[in-house]
């Protein structure tokens, strides 16, 4: 088993994303991804979804327009009782330097403080969460962590 913080800098590298910034959550069974803009379509006869995500915690910069096969559609129930239901896409993951295909829910998280949350089911492919340590994994560049922040240029030096 793999000790992993309860917070993680983790990858998409099938949506392009080198960093986002994760929670990890054992009383989650399912990882929620933030995505706006989602519209369903049909290729080839399987149905497909088009979504828009924003990586950055407390930004709308960067955002990237992905279209995935949908896998499933399910009834989930948020920490806060609501009942919604949500498109279910699969896609590979990168966490502490291991990579693995999870089951990822699409969701608005605008309220919530992490794009990203990552459930029971991704965690058992050979994690655990030691929820005293973060970042486990190490962070980004500083640049990228400013970015996170909303932060996109230096500030100037005051004398």
């Amino acid at each position: 088993m793999v000790r992993a913080g309860w917070r993680e800098w983790v990858g998409l590298p099938d949506l392009g994303v080198e960093y986002i910034k994760a929670k990890l959550d054992t009383g989650a069974r399912s990882s929620a991804l933030h995505a706006f803009d989602l519209v369903e379509f049909e290729r080839d006869g399987v149905s497909w979804v088009r979504f828009s995500i924003h990586p950055w915690q407390e930004s709308a910069e960067d955002s990237h327009t992905v279209e995935l096969p949908v896998h499933d559609r399910r009834t989930i129930r948020s920490s806060t009782g609501h009942v919604q239901q949500r498109y279910v896409v699969t896609m590979n993951l990168r966490l502490l330097d291991q990579t693995f295909p999870v089951e990822v829910t699409l969701a608005r998280r605008d309220a919530m403080g992490f794009r990203l949350l990552i459930g029971r089911e991704a965690l058992r492919q050979g994690f655990v969460v030691d929820s005293g340590s973060s970042y486990r994994g190490g962070r980004p560049p500083k640049q990228v962590r400013r970015r996170n922040r909303g932060v996109t240029k230096k500030s100037p030096k005051t004398d």
